[in-house]
């Protein structure tokens, strides 16, 4: 490992990357990660999600701090502070550690001659953080969202939006499913008691288990031989609606990583499936998950609105449509969405989805069952979406309703509960 490596400037700017160059979180952590060691991995990702996920609180707080902000070169300290104060605020890492890392970062970051500034920071902080937390805390920032999503949530759920926006701001549980083909969910969870685990059995989602302490991949019983798969809940049940069965040819459209995939040949290891993205670099963790998982599959690069160049004419019994969408379900699991997304993209994308949709429907055979599913809880991109999606297609019929009375479910995310997800079951007459 390289010696002037400093964890705290390697966060400050992955977090400036996402923050100022809109790229995400998921590209730009992992090479990162290569270059420290495999202790110093879990918390560079603690630092850089915490980060994000209480940007708003840090941003407020620097600015009270500081006179002027930090601008141009010197705007990588910035965020450098930023995990200074989120270390503090926000972790068990002792203050005079946190506080002696993060000020050499500034070495590491070849500014050596603002270690002084860095470290009056904050120290100020520290003396003023109770009356500075109670100050923000009555502040327009402190739910942790942009604007613009936060009234979108407010809008389309006026009784639960503080559930939901709390949800957002925790770290996600660690949902796993339990590989039926090798073993019921009960012998999978002795296993893990035998190894001084603890996993819960979701009551409704048959193969779905809840550690009661989230765990890296390889200390799991059995993972490197595809005995359990890291899949969240409300993700699993897209295979409980589609209900996939041998001797059937399914179409997994919008498919990358592959997680929903691998779901169907555990249920229906006899039926043929095609999986297909549109992003070529995505589907090499599809053919990762089929590998580990010991199953075949045939995998596709291809755009969802024009399948004839994929599949020519070619007819499925069922199709799984895990559309794109703002992914405004899973902002616990990637808190960078709160800062990638823009209020206009989800005109673009509720677009994009009817597009997909009205292109792959003349793909499902009569009588055939497609299954729409979002990360998203936007209305719309769900709910609307059916809504539209039904008034100009006259042989689709909708099989699953929700308490609402709208079309479709809408899963929306707690704190030992799935992620937000939406799920419309459509047949063809």
């Amino acid at each position: 490992m390289k010696k002037n490596l400093n964890l705290r400037s390697l966060a400050a700017q992955a977090i400036e990357q996402v923050v100022e160059k809109g790229q995400s979180l998921s590209s730009v952590l992992p090479p990162l990660q290569q270059k420290v060691s495999d202790k110093d991995k879990s918390l560079l990702q603690e630092l850089c999600f915490g980060v994000l996920r209480t940007l708003p609180q840090l941003d407020w707080l620097i600015h009270k701090l500081m006179a002027r902000p930090m601008t141009g070169k010197q705007r990588t300290l910035h965020y450098l502070i930023m995990v200074g104060l989120y270390q503090l605020l926000h972790t068990r890492i002792p203050a005079h550690a946190a506080l002696a890392e993060t000020v050499e970062g500034a070495v590491a970051i070849k500014r050596p001659q603002l270690k002084g500034l860095i470290n009056g920071v904050l120290r100020q902080f520290q003396r003023q953080q109770e009356e500075l937390l109670a100050e923000f805390a009555q502040s327009n920032q402190q739910y942790l969202h942009p604007d613009w999503l936060l009234q979108r949530i407010q809008r389309a759920y006026p009784q639960q939006w503080q559930q939901i926006i709390e949800a957002n701001n925790q770290r996600p549980p660690m949902w796993l499913r339990v590989n039926r083909q090798h073993h019921s969910r009960a012998a999978w969870q002795s296993l893990l008691e035998e190894n001084g685990m603890q996993g819960f059995a979701h009551e409704t989602y048959p193969d779905a288990v809840r550690l009661e302490t989230p765990t890296a991949v390889h200390s799991l019983p059995g993972f490197e031989e595809g005995w359990v798969t890291v899949q969240d809940a409300a993700a699993q049940r897209c295979v409980t609606f589609l209900e996939p069965e041998n001797g059937e040819r399914i179409l997994d459209l919008c498919a990358a990583p592959g997680g929903k995939t691998t779901h169907i040949l555990e249920v229906a290891p006899q039926a043929s499936v095609i999986a297909v993205d549109i992003d070529e670099q995505r589907l090499s963790r599809v053919y990762d998950n089929l590998k580990r998982l010991g199953m075949k599959a045939d995998v596709k690069q291809g755009d969802g609105r024009y399948p004839a160049q994929w599949c020519a004419d070619e007819k499925f019994d069922r199709i799984l449509l895990d559309a794109p969408c703002s992914a405004t379900g899973v902002i616990r699991r990637h808190p960078d969405i709160k800062w990638l997304r823009r209020d206009r993209d989800i005109k673009e994308l509720a677009q994009l989805q009817a597009e997909i949709l009205d292109a792959i429907w003349p793909h499902l055979k009569s009588g055939g069952t497609l299954v729409y599913a979002t990360c998203s809880i936007l209305p719309e991109e769900n709910s609307q979406q059916i809504s539209a999606f039904l008034k100009r297609t006259p042989d689709a019929q909708l099989s699953v309703t929700g308490t609402t009375g709208q079309p479709g479910l809408q899963n929306l995310p707690g704190a030992e509960e799935g992620d937000g997800f939406f799920y419309a079951k459509l047949l063809k007459q």
